[in-house]
């Protein structure tokens, strides 16, 4: 944990003045007019109506909220921006690391990152919650699952009406919300994005809108993808976040997360109760969705997949998609995020008609800091092109269009297979992959959407996985993703962004672009195990010396290919830094006839393209990766 030090190097938002009027214009939206140091901080316990530790007691979770005190005062009723995690106690918030702090008598006096400040003198209630199992919270932690999400739904019950709170942990007198209007707005990274994608599945009335940055939508499709198995599972995860609340024994319910989440990559039970995709249909509040287009620890496949069911269920939309990896808006384009994030929440929490609603639906980075908006995401004028590879005079080399395709081409995956491995030499034979490219671009090709690819492929062995993306080939400096920071360089002077109280300040440290030249990168990814040709939920042993077809999904992004550069695929067998492998590496024939990507593209890729001439030596890429945190 960073602890804040000094003065901030520029004060972005003066101390909140007390002053006895509304805290919401209609002209300029909601201003700093309440005291924030004097604000109201409790803990309110509420009674989740599950037993998830087995100790014959209802769990209950602890809701930590600091709200202005005038509002109540005039008789005035206030929204919630709301905030459930696992994470107060143990691995923290942010990009300091913050934890709840409390005095000694328990009552909260740190709340991590700035929501509190900013947004409480502007009339606002923030209410984090610690989900059950979890710092003050009675329960167990479920990773995902009905406890989890019952943790903050419940809250807002509690915020309607609707549910029971306490005092206290155990005992105490009931306590109701009288401050609150009802309408609520649920934000966090990671962990805290998901629960916010699940309690809106839920279809919760009083939810009014969620910001979920770098957020979960299947909790398969973090730890498994297609069949393969990214080597981790559940149970681990919940382990650490329980790890400082003792009194708890959650064995039981660790035990389950293991068993269900089962080694082979097979989409079973335990999932489908943690897939909000499927229960997208039920969201009725609005979704101002983050993401950071190569983050390697919640994959991006998990907004694309969210983002086209929402699509269906009509709600109002909003995306902002960044170059970085697991990052938070705050800590890459700080300014231009609090301010977006200050309208959205006024508008669907306060009702002010500040036109947020009617601004481009997605802004992306299209080099480092440089931002564009777009008017949809997918980008308008789309559309599913089919790309198909074409052997070419190069063994395992050849080309990638729309023309129809014959022959074959092989590899053998040596169990130590790399995607950089992979593609730093393209233009030449690989025993490990195969490799297909647009040739030279006479014009941009924009990736906008979600890619799928469908490979027919003959196995030597009974078991086989299956790895493939899509490269820009051609020299470009973009956000050190898999560097320390992914994406973004810690500085030392900080800015503020709010009020500040004795114990919980609103300054942070200032972050910049870290940045690193390449000679290719990686748009979208795909892993698979081809086991699982016929059904996720059931994987086949494979016959060797048989094809099979099978169809799964690349990563959701959104990319230009300039001009001058070219579009790549690249099929291997199993990716060592990403998915487990079988026990033997088998050798993979490919039928090119039967194999293609289909790619959501916005340009024309060329009809009869030529191999770009051979580079001089290897390309540069980004050669590691940073680890997983579900921070």
């Amino acid at each position: 944990m960073r602890v804040l030090r000094g003065l901030c190097a520029a004060v972005v938002v003066a101390a909140a003045l007390v002053v006895p009027v509304p805290a919401a214009s209609a002209a300029t939206g909601t201003d700093p007019v309440y005291d924030f140091a004097g604000a109201v901080r409790e803990t309110v316990w509420v009674d989740i109506g599950r037993d998830g530790d087995g100790d014959g007691k209802p769990d209950r979770v602890a809701a930590d909220i600091v709200r202005p005190k005038e509002p109540a005062a005039q008789g005035t009723k206030i929204p919630v921006i709301m905030d459930a995690s696992p994470y107060y106690s143990s691995v923290g918030r942010g990009n300091e690391s913050e934890f709840k702090t409390y005095d000694a008598q328990g009552r909260p006096v740190g709340f991590p990152l700035y929501y509190d400040n900013y947004f409480v003198p502007r009339g606002y209630a923030v209410v984090l919650v610690d989900l059950a199992g979890t710092n003050r919270s009675t329960g167990c932690v479920d990773v995902g699952g009905t406890s989890d999400v019952q943790s903050a739904k419940t809250v807002i019950d509690w915020l309607n009406g609707r549910a029971t709170g306490y005092s206290a942990k155990s005992g105490g007198s009931k306590v109701t919300a009288g401050w609150a209007n009802g309408s609520v707005g649920m934000i966090g990274k990671s962990y805290d994005g998901t629960i916010a994608n699940g309690v809106a599945a839920t279809g919760v009335d009083g939810l009014k809108t969620i910001v979920p940055i770098s957020g979960i939508s299947s909790w398969y499709d973090y730890y498994r993808s297609d069949g393969a198995s990214f080597g981790f599972g559940p149970d681990g995860l919940a382990q650490t976040v329980e790890a400082r609340n003792g009194g708890q024994d959650c064995s039981a319910e660790n035990s389950k997360l293991a068993q269900g989440a089962t080694a082979n990559g097979d989409y079973g039970p335990l999932w489908a109760e943690r897939d909000y995709v499927k229960q997208a249909k039920n969201v009725k509040a609005s979704v101002f969705v983050s993401h950071g287009v190569n983050d390697l620890n919640v994959k991006t496949i998990n907004f694309g997949q969210w983002w086209d069911a929402l699509a269906a269920s009509g709600v109002q939309r909003k995306i902002w998609l960044a170059q970085t990896g697991h990052v938070d808006p705050f800590d890459y384009r700080r300014a231009e995020w609090v301010d977006t994030l200050h309208q959205w929440f006024d508008h669907y929490l306060m009702g002010i008609d500040n036109g947020i609603e009617k601004q481009p639906m997605a802004t992306v980075e299209r080099q480092p800091d440089q931002w564009a908006d777009q008017s949809s995401y997918p980008a308008a004028g789309v559309a599913a092109t089919t790309l198909r590879p074409r052997a070419g005079s190069t063994a395992g080399v050849g080309t990638l269009s729309t023309s129809a395709s014959s022959g074959t081409a092989s590899f053998t995956d040596n169990l130590k297979g790399t995607e950089d491995g992979w593609a730093g030499n393209p233009a030449t034979t690989s025993a490990n992959r195969v490799l297909y490219s647009t040739g030279t671009l006479s014009s941009p090709l924009q990736v906008s959407g979600t890619s799928s690819i469908t490979v027919t492929a003959t196995p030597s062995t009974s078991s086989a996985r299956l790895s493939a993306m899509l490269v820009d080939y051609g020299p470009a400096t973009i956000r050190n993703y898999a560097g320390a920071g992914e994406g973004i360089k810690t500085g030392t002077n900080e800015t503020c962004w709010g009020s500040n109280a004795p114990g919980d300040d609103a300054c942070y440290e200032v972050t910049s672009a870290d940045t690193t030249n390449v000679g290719y990168t990686v748009i979208s990814r795909g892993w698979a195990d081809l086991a699982n040709y016929q059904s996720l939920s059931q994987e086949q042993p494979l016959t060797p010396g048989q094809p099979y077809t099978m169809t799964f999904r690349l990563a959701s992004t959104d990319h230009v290919v300039p001009q001058g550069h070219s579009l790549a695929l690249i099929v291997g067998g199993t990716d060592t830094d990403v998915i487990t492998g079988p026990a033997k590496g088998p050798k993979l024939t490919i039928d090119l006839a039967k194999t293609s990507v289909q790619v959501p593209l916005v340009g024309t890729p060329p009809a009869s393209p030529r191999m770009p001439k051979a580079p001089a030596g290897p390309l540069a890429h980004i050669e590691s990766r940073a680890p997983l945190d579900l921070r």
